[in-house]
Parts: structure tokens; C-alpha cells; sequence
């Protein structure tokens, strides 16, 4: 640059170009995404104005960020209201499609933008299907700053991401929208004339709005396809309000049949949790495929038996929730159709494991115990003792290592003294938990 440069400053840069508005045929969940963060719904808690992330991107000062949450929570939507608030470039990758050579491409602009004063926030979709080469290409550059990344991911990002990756980002949990989210979402795109399906002259009834938000799952997408779907039907039909007879005549063509009261997909997951219950492999198999024939996500039925190998198996079979977890991975691997194999092995193993809610049932307790007794003091025995006042003040005095003793264990107790002598778990005498009873017997009475 010489004396007579006449490049504006870097302070000086010009706000990005609007991103363009969807076409009128796009999507209705395209069309209907809100532009801000004050636009969102359902996500106040982690996002909201008064939050410490939800004011750093207001005022664009976003932190790199990785978005985990189901699909249709929101995550995209979030990284285009980041780029709203934004001076910066918005530039979007997709991990499925993108390879190595696209993100130094993006990189490399992403340089030249920076030396003109100019952020640069690269947003990539599915992040987890990044490989680690691809990985490792943009790390130095998250880490010098020359992109702000915001990654989405519906995997959990400790397995899914780079570690390293992974330190230099502020990971943000999005839940699945709840149904008081969705209604008033899916309110304003049927009377929302620009952009949604205000001009069809269709309205639709408290319970129908709820019905599709159940069925919906908390998927935003899913939720907005059904409602332009029965709002094009119900037009064609002549009517002007959508019921609930309607919701369900209409997600009949997408589904198996679900009643009139929008419950049918929790009688059938009723259904797949009594038989794996009931040990009958038999019934649990076709219900758990009735579910997914019907449109539910398998991922669903996965998420459901991790829960029950813990909830119904616990350590009855300490193996099941290893299955259970290892079915619901290698469905992400495999994908429908293949993925089923995995999910029906599970499905099996699950339903002849033998049984205990004795965990499940403890976890109960103890937090019983808690709300009733409150924040009782840890005692000085159990504490740790880093400097020496606090061991002048008797932290951690008295204590018996069972490491130290003969047979790895001293007739200790561990509890507050208020509440010594509790017992939240109770095992059974099924399968590999008869043999925890034993074991545990003889260790309560030593104690």
C-alpha cells in the first residue's frame, strides 16, 4: 500500500449482501426459517438475549460453535441467524458433499476477506461426516481465526469431532422444539401470506395444530411439510379450517394409520417397549417394525431400547446396553435398509435379556433422597485436601484408602451422616444381578 492508496480502512467494511429469499416454490420449512435470533422459538434458554452466547452473536462477537441437536430442531436455521447478525461472509459446506480440496478453496478466500477487514463464518452441515483429513485442514485456520466455524451435528460431538477441533469451539445442546414451540410456527405459516400459506385461506383447529406437533416429534421440518400437505388438500376440498379428522386422513398417506386423537405412534412405541418387557421377541420385532413401516424414524426405536437396556435390564445383563448402543451406531454407519440388521439383532437380545428396574429404581431414590434432605455437608473424611490449611481444618483426616487394605475394602461409609445407612439400590436375583446381590450383601454387612 502506498501514500496514495485509496482502500477504504478495515473498519470501513460493507456489511454482507442479504442472503436471497427463497423461492415461492421452495420448501415451506425453507420459507418459513426465520432471519434472527430473535425470531426463534424454543431455544431462549441457550440463545436468548439475555444469555452470554445468545449477546456475543447480537453483537457479532460469535465464538466458533458446534450445533448438536435432533433433526429439525433448528441448527441450520441458528447458523444463518448468526450470519445474520454478522458483518461477515456466510459460506456453507456440506460435509457429505465437500472434500478436502472445497475447504482450502473456502480457506483461501477466507484469508484474502480477512486481510480486507472482513469475518468469514463457515458453516458446515453434518460436521460429523467430516473424515479426519478434512478435519485437520481447517483446524489451524479455526484456530488462527480466519473462519468463525459453526458446525451442526446430530451426533454426539465428543465421539464425532476432532478433539482438537472440538477445544477451539463452544458446543451448544439444541433440544427437539417442543410442542408449545411448534404451534405458533405452525400458526404463522398458514396465515403468513409472503412466505407461507396465507394465501390458500386456511386455518386450522387447536387440536389438529397439536396433533401435527405430536406427530412431529419436535422435528420443525417434518411438522411444516404436513401442515402445507393438509393445507393444499383441505383447499382443494373447498374447505377453509383444517380438524383433526383431516390431520389424520392426511398423515395416513405418509403413514400406517395414526387415530383421532394423534396418539397411535405412542401406542405402537406402548406396544414394541411391553413386548421387549415381556420378554417376546416375537412381538417386539413386529412392533418395532410397524413404527418404522409406519414413518417413524428408526432412530427413534434405537434411542428407546438404549434407554430400556438400562430402565427394564440394568445389570441383570450388563451387556445389553452395550447392544443397544452398538445397534443404534452401526445404524448411523449402515443406514436403511442394512441398518434394520443391527436394529433387529438388538431388538432380539433386548427382549430375552433377563430383567431389573433395581438401577433404575435406585436412581429414583437417590434423587428422592435429595429433594427431601437437600445439600447436606460432604463429610470432612471425604474431602479432598489440596493445601495444608485445609488439612489443619481436617479435610480428608481419618480417611481409609481400600486400596490400602487387604482385599481392596474397609467397613466405610461413604453417605452424609444425616442419611448414613441409606440404601437406594436393590438388586434382584436375576441373571448376572443374583451374583451383585451376593456380592453387595456381604459388603453392607461388613459396613
Amino acid at each position: 500500500m502506498d501514500l496514495f492508496d485509496r482502500t477504504k480502512p478495515a473498519d470501513a467494511a460493507p456489511p454482507p449482501e442479504a442472503a436471497p429469499e427463497p423461492a415461492l416454490d421452495a420448501p415451506l420449512a425453507d420459507r418459513m426459517r426465520p432471519r434472527t435470533l430473535d425470531a426463534l422459538a424454543g431455544h431462549d434458554a441457550v440463545l436468548g438475549a439475555s444469555t452470554p452466547l445468545g449477546r456475543s452473536i447480537r453483537a457479532d462477537r460469535a465464538p466458533s460453535i458446534i450445533l448438536w441437536g435432533p433433526p429439525g430442531c433448528g441448527k441450520t436455521t441458528v447458523a444463518r441467524a448468526i450470519a445474520a447478525h454478522s458483518r461477515g461472509r456466510f459460506v456453507q459446506l456440506s460435509a457429505v458433499l465437500s472434500g478436502v480440496a472445497e475447504v482450502r478453496a473456502v480457506v483461501a478466500q477466507a484469508e484474502h476477506e480477512r486481510r480486507a477487514g472482513r469475518r468469514t463464518v463457515l458453516f458446515v452441515d453434518e460436521i460429523h461426516r467430516f473424515n479426519r483429513a478434512q478435519q485437520d485442514a481447517l483446524l489451524p485456520h479455526v484456530e488462527a481465526g480466519t473462519v468463525t466455524l459453526v458446525g451442526a451435528t446430530t451426533e454426539n460431538p465428543s465421539f464425532a469431532v476432532n478433539a482438537a477441533v472440538l477445544s477451539r469451539a463452544q458446543v451448544v445442546r439444541l433440544e427437539a422444539l417442543s410442542a408449545e414451540a411448534l404451534i405458533p410456527l405452525l400458526t404463522r405459516a398458514l396465515s403468513d401470506v409472503e412466505r407461507g400459506l396465507g394465501a390458500l385461506g386456511v386455518s386450522a383447529t387447536d387440536e389438529a395444530l397439536a396433533a401435527i406437533a405430536r406427530w412431529a416429534d419436535g422435528d420443525a421440518r417434518k411438522a411444516l411439510g404436513l401442515v402445507e400437505h393438509l393445507a393444499r388438500e383441505v383447499n382443494g376440498a373447498g374447505k377453509t379450517v383444517a380438524t383433526l379428522d383431516d390431520v389424520e386422513a392426511t398423515a395416513r398417506e405418509r403413514t400406517l394409520r395414526y387415530d383421532k386423537s394423534g396418539e397411535e405412534h405412542y401406542n405402537l412405541a406402548s406396544a414394541f417397549i411391553k413386548s421387549l418387557r415381556g420378554s417376546d421377541p416375537d412381538a417386539a420385532l413386529y412392533w418395532s417394525l410397524r413404527m418404522i413401516e409406519a414413518g417413524d424414524d428408526p432412530r427413534f426405536v434405537l434411542r428407546r431400547m438404549i434407554i430400556f437396556a438400562s430402565e427394564d435390564i440394568g445389570l441383570a445383563d450388563t451387556r445389553a446396553l452395550e447392544v443397544a448402543v452398538a445397534a443404534d451406531r452401526a445404524f448411523e454407519r449402515l443406514g436403511a435398509p442394512e441398518g434394520l440388521i443391527p436394529l433387529s439383532h438388538a431388538v432380539v437380545y433386548l427382549s430375552l435379556a433377563p430383567k431389573s428396574k433395581a438401577a433404575y429404581n435406585a436412581l429414583h431414590a437417590a434423587q428422592a433422597e435429595i429433594q427431601k434432605s437437600g445439600a447436606l455437608p460432604v463429610p470432612l473424611k471425604l474431602r479432598n485436601a489440596p493445601t495444608k490449611a485445609m488439612k489443619e481444618w481436617g479435610y480428608g483426616a481419618a480417611y481409609n484408602d481400600p486400596q490400602r487394605a487387604d482385599g481392596g475394602y474397609v467397613a466405610e461409609h461413604y453417605l452424609p451422616e444425616a442419611i448414613e445407612g441409606a440404601e437406594f439400590y436393590t438388586p434382584t436375583t436375576r441373571g448376572t444381578e443374583a451374583k451383585i446381590a451376593e456380592h453387595l450383601a456381604k459388603l453392607r454387612a461388613k459396613r
